[in-house]
C-alpha cells in the first residue's frame, strides 16, 4: 500500500488529498517568482491557470454564505462551473485504467469518466471545509521549453500549524487551452494510485465491476441527510 494515498473503497488517504485539493481553493495564493511568460500572450500560461483557479473558487465563497453553511447544490454548482471546465477528467480516467480503458466499450468508457468524475467532485467538495485563510500557495515558475504541450506546475504549500508541502500538477495543452489531468503530492502521483486500485478491482470484476464499485460509493455519498464528505 502507498505511504501516501493508501485508499480504502476507492478513498485516498484523507491528510495528502486534502492538501491537494485545498491549493486550489485556498486564501492567499502568491507567486514566489514571476511566472513563465509564453510566445503568445492571449493563451493563459499553467501558473497562471492554478492562480485563477484559487482565485476564482475563493471569490465564489464569499460571494455564497449558503457554501460556508455546507449547502451540497451549491458547493457542487460553483466546483462544476469554475473546477470542472480546466481539468480533463477522460484523460485522468484513462490514465488511471491503464490497458484496460482499451479493453472498454465505449459505453464503458463514458460510464467510468462520469462515475470517476463525480468520485473527485465529492472528495473536492469536501475538501473546500478545510480551507485556512492563513494558508499560503507559492506557485513556482515554470521550468519547460516554450514549445511545450505537456508540462509539470510546482507549488509549495505553506501552513500555519506544519511543514511545507509540494504539490505538483500536470497539465496538457490543447488548442489554446491547458488543463489539469494528473496531481502529485510529495512526489506521489493521484493516476498511478488510482491505477494500483482500479487494477485490482477490474482483475475481480470487470470494468463493469468497477464502474458499479464508484457508482454505489458515490450514491451512498449523495444520500439525503449526508453531509458534504470531509476528505
Amino acid at each position: 500500500m502507498n505511504h501516501y494515498f493508501s485508499m480504502t473503497h476507492l478513498a485516498p488517504k484523507r491528510s495528502l488529498l486534502r492538501i491537494w485539493l485545498v491549493s486550489v481553493a485556498v486564501v492567499g495564493l502568491t507567486f514566489a517568482a514571476a511566472s513563465y511568460a509564453a510566445p503568445d500572450t492571449a493563451i493563459e500560461t499553467p501558473e497562471a491557470l492554478v492562480q485563477r483557479l484559487t482565485s476564482d473558487v475563493l471569490e465564489g465563497m464569499k460571494a455564497d454564505p449558503s457554501i460556508r453553511t455546507g449547502n451540497r447544490q451549491s458547493l457542487v454548482g460553483l466546483i462544476e462551473a469554475k473546477v470542472l471546465p480546466n481539468v480533463d477528467f477522460e484523460k485522468t480516467t484513462r490514465l488511471a485504467s491503464g490497458k484496460y480503458w482499451r479493453q472498454a466499450t465505449p459505453d464503458q468508457q463514458k460510464a467510468l469518466v462520469a462515475e470517476f468524475e463525480s468520485t473527485l467532485l465529492r472528495i473536492y467538495g469536501g475538501a473546500l471545509s478545510a480551507v485556512k485563510p492563513q494558508t499560503v500557495i507559492e506557485v513556482r515558475p515554470g521550468r519547460y521549453a516554450p514549445d511545450a504541450t505537456d508540462v509539470v506546475v510546482r507549488t509549495l504549500i505553506r501552513q500555519p500549524d506544519g511543514d511545507p508541502i509540494t504539490v505538483d500538477y500536470r497539465l496538457e495543452r490543447t488548442g489554446d487551452a491547458w488543463k489539469v489531468y494528473d496531481f502529485g503530492v510529495m512526489n506521489v502521483w493521484l493516476v498511478e494510485n488510482y491505477r494500483n486500485q482500479f487494477s485490482s478491482l477490474i482483475a475481480a470484476g470487470g470494468v463493469d465491476g468497477l464502474i458499479k464499485s464508484l457508482a454505489e460509493r458515490n450514491r451512498s455519498a449523495m444520500r439525503p441527510g449526508t453531509a458534504v464528505p470531509a476528505v
